[in-house]
């Protein structure tokens, strides 16, 4: 289950132009993928250090030290000037997951329309001091996330 986790993040975290010059590859445009900004991708794991290391040697990251707002998470910078996060659950109920938080304007609009789609609110918009809003909901069995600035 780690290893597939490992997997979806670093296709995440794979540039663009490299995913354009597969052969036969139908990944979008850099232009085309502007309207949506992954302002923080959160992997929470068993494994925090085994997640960095291989992240790090697979990628050239580095992760610095646990930050308590951020859930313990050790956190990297994503190109666009975001962050990765890998932290460990926080309560023994919480199972492993890869969440991307998209950067929006207006968290509440944001959340309201979730909610009208048909999504759980997971989490309500909380602050995280300096650092923004986030907040956390669910549809069709998986988590999303939401932050603003």
């Amino acid at each position: 289950m780690i290893a597939n986790a490992v997997r979806v993040v670093l296709l995440c975290l794979l540039p663009v132009s490299f995913l354009n010059n597969v052969e036969g590859s139908d990944a979008p445009t850099r232009d085309q993928e502007e309207g949506v900004i992954i302002h923080y991708l959160e992997i929470v794991t068993p494994d925090v250090d085994a997640t960095c290391e291989v992240l790090e040697a697979m990628r050239g990251v580095s992760f610095g030290e646990p930050i308590p707002e951020f859930g313990n998470a050790r956190t990297a910078r994503l190109e666009n000037g975001g962050r990765i996060g890998v932290r460990a659950p926080m309560r023994e109920t919480e199972d492993p997951v890869v969440r991307p938080y998209v950067l929006v304007e207006d968290i509440e609009t944001a959340v309201d329309a979730a909610r009208a789609g048909g999504a759980e609110i997971a989490m309500t918009p909380t602050e995280i001091p300096r650092q923004g809003r986030f907040a956390i909901y669910i549809l069709g069995g998986i988590q999303h996330g939401l932050w603003e600035l």
